[in-house]
Parts: structure tokens; sequence; C-alpha cells
């Protein structure tokens, strides 16, 4: 997940140099206090106001363009790192001091996207080339999306509506963070799950063991408890994560999109919301996930049949009376592969140790891209976070900088996800910065853990490799339904035997992971493929129905368009209540942007055959794509890195494997 908080959200490159020299970037602020975020952020919007009145003032000229940029990169400094703090401070305070200050700047970007001065002055600028073109043509688009044009009387309703969605986003996320959900667990209810897993948590006076509902938690008790009662109980927890209290806030969110829709002339908030991305309205966006769900829909039902017929024999029960229930998939998925394939996913941890794994996944980068990373003294907004300085491997030159917080801890988001927290400019001399934030286990990680700490680390690798001439338009302001598919390519290293053979080359005491039982885990990914992607459409389908013409309760449409479904809804269960990319700006009406993405990215990653390590084809993807950003539209930037129009032959030839 790929989230980044600009001015006017996209806004790129020239002739530039691979290497930059002389860039660098601030250390992290370390706020040690709600009133010491309070002080910068009155400093920062008092800072804001006083460029906007001088942007205002300049005349529209050649210069205004980079003027513009300079005024949304001072911005961007002022705002993102505080507003970063609501997903990651150590304490409550800190997190709601951030969230507060992130309102505030939220109400300064929607009256800016209003302001009539800078809409003209942006119109009649002259675009010196393509890559001013199209800054002008986003741009614009996204003043327009602000209300800009609008009466009066309806541009006042728009920014009243923004302001709330992102008031009412915050408290999503923040019902979430703050849950501080525990499920309580005996030791015999937690036969089979690895002692690593509870052995140091807290216990009540009783001796019964206290959980959370973090990732690595939750998912070892789904895939390794024996009870299957135990697993019903975590999975309720994590299910119910946000409760009623999200379930509601995502029925003010429906109403307010229709809404806000309806003052630009659409019957619906999925066209007005797509109107400007690659798959363009919801028409083409339901047609395609038609097609997914015609291509996985037997296979889901099959994978649910083995399931079933796994579960039946464990217990010694009648398959056709077998009742398979939700938190049941996971145990039985590794059974099923277990005795097929003789592999599981607990068998990869000690191959792969936390730490020495991100070294491996820069390994990998610097290998393919031309880049190093190099470990920094530096502190940042919690214990145990890292610092690293990225440089071209080509010249030396420093580059980039990422931010790395691996493991959970209480308040913290609880997924995994990438912050922008700077954009990159060649003409400010501006280096682009990257928090990478996810949720391990730190006693090593499973396959699957593997493939999501490259997934995010494509982010990163998006943010940091860019060389836009303007830092608003740098890495990953690309379109939504296109953001996801770099990060999507590098998914399938995992899978290569040469790939992970580069963690000999990071950890001399590891071993590598065996040919054999490499092997069988590439036999092993098919299986239960058709759940994953029918999964997927169906959290799709509902972001979208949940954004259609009418506005339904979002209880009872989850619950019908999930009874649909082989494994049926579980009353009492609310599933889109801990769902984040519902209530965001940039993902609600735009889930579908996975599975869209992953089209591009299985297209994209056909360019390196069978060498996954390619550094030819790895710096032209670096300079094709990565570097260039928004600059050009993402379709003209694949089609030039394939040297052919992209299609979705490989996309639907693996979902049919």
């Amino acid at each position: 997940m790929m989230i980044k908080k600009t001015l006017a959200a996209a806004l790129l490159l020239g002739g530039a140099s691979l290497a930059q020299a002389g860039l660098k970037a601030p250390p992290y602020p370390v706020f040690k206090s709600p009133e010491a975020i309070n002080i910068a952020c009155d400093e920062g919007l008092n800072a804001a106001k006083a460029r906007l009145r001088a942007l205002e003032a300049r005349k529209s000229d050649a210069g205004w363009i980079s003027a513009l940029d300079r005024f949304a990169a001072a911005n961007e400094d002022d705002a993102n790192d505080i507003d970063f703090l609501q997903y990651v401070a150590v304490t409550k305070e800190l997190r709601d001091a951030a969230q507060a200050c992130s309102l505030r700047w939220t109400e300064f970007n929607s009256a800016l996207l209003q302001n009539a001065k800078l809409y003209k002055a942006l119109k009649a600028v002259p675009a010196k080339d393509g890559a001013d073109r199209e800054l002008k043509r986003t741009n614009l688009a996204d003043f327009e999306a602000g209300g800009v044009t609008l009466a009066p009387a309806k541009q006042r309703r728009a920014k009243e509506i923004i302001d709330k969605l992102a008031e009412l986003d915050q408290a999503f996320n923040k019902n979430i963070r703050d849950a501080g959900i525990q499920v309580r667990f005996t030791e015999a209810e937690l036969a089979g799950v690895p002692q690593d897993v509870w052995r140091e948590a807290p216990r009540e006076a009783d001796g019964r063991i206290v959980l959370g509902v973090s990732n690595p938690v939750y998912t070892s008790v789904l895939r390794t408890a024996e009870s299957a009662e135990a697993r019903e109980r975590m999975w309720r927890a994590k299910t119910n994560e946000g409760g009623q209290a999200n379930m509601d806030l995502l029925e003010q969110i429906g109403k307010l999109r229709h809404e806000l829709g309806g003052l630009f002339g659409y019957d619906n908030y999925v066209d007005f919301k797509l109107r400007n991305r690659m798959a363009h309205d919801a028409k083409t966006v339901s047609k395609f996930l038609d097609d997914v769900k015609n291509a996985v829909d037997a296979s889901d039902r099959a994978d649910t049949e083995v399931l079933r017929q796994a579960k039946a024999k464990a217990l010694g029960t009648d398959p056709a009376t077998t009742e398979f229930r939700r938190w049941d998939a996971e145990y039985y998925a590794e059974a099923v592969r277990r005795e097929r394939f003789q592999v599981d996913q607990e068998a990869f941890r000690p191959y792969f140790p936390s730490e020495q794994a991100l070294a491996f996944v820069m390994r990998v980068i610097e290998k393919t891209m031309g880049v190093r990373y190099a470990k920094q003294e530096e502190s940042a907004w919690a214990p145990g976070v890292s610092v690293y300085k990225v440089s071209d491997a080509a010249s030396g030159q420093d580059i980039a900088k990422l931010y790395v917080d691996l493991y959970p801890r209480e308040g913290k988001y609880g997924h995994a996800a990438v912050w922008g927290l700077r954009g990159g400019s060649t003409e400010l001399q501006r280096m682009p910065v990257a928090a990478l934030v996810v949720n391990l286990n730190d006693k090593g990680l499973s396959l699957d853990e593997m493939v999501v700490l490259l997934h995010e680390f494509g982010h990163s690798v998006h943010n940091n490799l860019s060389l836009t001439r303007h830092s608003l338009q740098a890495g990953t302001s690309v379109v939504r339904d296109f953001v996801e598919a770099p990060s999507q390519m590098l998914e399938e290293w995992v899978y290569d035997a040469k790939v992970l053979k580069l963690m000999t080359e990071v950890c001399a005491s590891c071993k590598p992971v065996p040919d054999e039982l490499l092997a069988k885990a590439v036999a092993a990914r098919d299986f239960g493929k058709g759940m994953f992607y029918n999964r997927q459409r169906l959290q799709a389908a509902y972001d979208l129905a949940l954004n259609g013409r009418d506005v339904p309760n979002p209880q009872q449409l989850w619950a019908r368009m999930e009874g649909e479904t082989p494994l049926g809804h579980v009353p009492g269960t609310m599933f889109p209540s801990r769902f984040t990319h519902l209530s965001s700006d940039g993902y609600g009406a735009g889930y579908y942007s996975y599975l869209w993405s992953l089209v591009l990215a299985m297209d994209m990653r056909t360019a390196f055959g069978a060498d996954k390590l390619n550094p030819v084809v790895g710096m032209k993807y670096r300079n094709e794509v990565l570097a260039q950003g928004s600059q050009q539209p993402a379709i003209e930037l694949v089609n030039k890195f394939l040297g052919r129009p992209w299609n979705s032959q490989a996309f639907f030839a693996d979902l049919k494997r």
C-alpha cells in the first residue's frame, strides 16, 4: 500500500543526469510532546499561508511552474513528517496531536484547490515541454476535482464535504489503531502455534495468555492453531477490529461521496473519482472484475471443496456434512500444502531471519537497479527504526533516504505501507525520502511475509529512484491504478532460486533455501489461487458498489455480497470495519487498482524473462519507469519499457494456471 500526501495530489523531469551531486535530506524531526507538534503545526501553516500569498502575487510566466513546485515542496516538508506521526508515534497523545494537525492541513489544501488565482495562473502558464504539459493536465484536473470551477454555493459545499471525508477517514483508522483488541487463550488452546508467538506474551492471574491481533500473531494462530474454537475467536476479533463505529462511518462516507459526485454532475462517486485514472469509469472496472470472476470462480469453488475434504479427513467426518468455516481456510490450506507438496509457510522462517531478510531485499535491488544501501545512525520516531542512505552505484552519489519500521507495537499502523515523506526534484536538488512501515515476525519471515516485504519495498524504490524535475511529479505520484504495479512486479522474485541465493551475500551464517524446498513452494503456490483472487475481486466489487448510484447500508451490502461466495457470510461479523482502503481518499472507489495494477505488473515482469537479476533490464526499468514518476502517463511508460503495447495475457494466463 502506498500512502503519499501532497498539495494537489500529483503534479517532472527534463535532461538530468542519473545521479545528482550534493543531494541531502534533513533528519526526521523528533517531537517529544504534543505541544511541540502543535507549535510546529502552527509555524508550518503560517509559513504556508505566507508562501501562498507570494505565489498568488507572482506573474504567470515561464518560471511559474517551478515556483509552484517550490511552494508545494516547502508545504510537504512542513506537513508530511507530522502527518505521518499519527500512524507511527509511540504514544496516543503524540498520535492524536499529529492527527489534529493533519486535519488543519487538509483544510488548507482543500481551500488551495479552490483558489481561482492559482488555477487561472496554471492554465495560462506556457508549457516548455511534454513534462510541463502533463503537469498542467494533471494539476488542472486536481483543481477542478477540488471544486475550483463550481458555482460559489456548490464550491463551499464541496469543501465542507472534502474536509469532512478526511476527518472521517482519520477517525476510521484511529478506531482500529486504538482498539487494543486482545484475545485470551490457555496454553492448551494454542496447541500447534509456535511457542515464539506466545511464550513472552502477557498472562492473566489465572495463567491465560493475552494475545493482540497484530498481523504476525493473527496469521500464526489462523494457520497453526489446532483448536477450531481458538482460530474462530482470533478470526472474529480481527474481522470486527473497527467495530460498529466504523460501519457507521462507512455509511456517512458513502452518503457524502455520493453528494460530492452529484455536485459535479455525476450520479455516482465512482465515475467522478475515476475520470482521470486509467480505468476511467465504473463500467470499465465492472467489466474487468467480471472477467476476473469468470476466470477464477470455478477454481475458488474447487479450492474450497478441497479444503472441506481435508477437514473431513482430519476430523473423520463425512465430507458432505462437514461444515467449513472462514477460520478454517488458512489452517487447512497449510495442511493441504504439507500433504500434497510437503511444504508450509513456517518452514521458511529459519532461512529468512527478519533483519537479514531486509538486507536481502536491498541486495536484490542493488544487483538489479544499480544502487547501494548503507545504514546510518540517526534518530527517528521510535526506538528500533532504521535509517538508510541510498546511493547510485556508478557515481557513488547519495540519491535518497529510507526509514524502515519493521515490527509491531501498540498503536502503530497495523498493516504494511510506504509513506513518501519527500518527493525528489532535480531542479530543487531535493532528495526523495520514504518510510517503510511493516509488522513482521521478529523470529523470521514466512514465504508470504517475504512477499509482503518485497512488495512494500517496491514502493520505497519507486520513491527513492525518482528523477523528476518537479517534486510534485516524483515517484509514486502516478495514477492510483498504476501505483501498485512496481511493487507487485517484485513479488515473483521470492520464487526464484538464483534470487534467493543472494541471502548468503548478506548473511554468512544463513543457510540458503534448499532447492528442493523452493521447488515445493513453487509447485504449491497455485493452490488456493482461486480463493485469493476471488476474495480480491469481491473486495474490489464491494468498494465499487459502496460508491455507486445508490447509497447502500454497508453491513447489509457486505453480508449479501460475501454471502454469495463459497464460504458465505458469518453473521455478526463486519470485515469492512477493518478495511482501511474503503475510507481512504486514494483507494476509496479504487480498490480494483490492486488487480488492475497486477495486469501491468505481470506484463512488465515478462521483460526480465528467466533472469530476474538482469542488470540491463533492471536499469532500463529504473530509468524508463521508476525515474519518470508521473511526467508521462503511466501507460506510455509501460509501453516504452516493454517496447510494445501492454496486454493482459500474462495476467489471465496466471489466473487460469
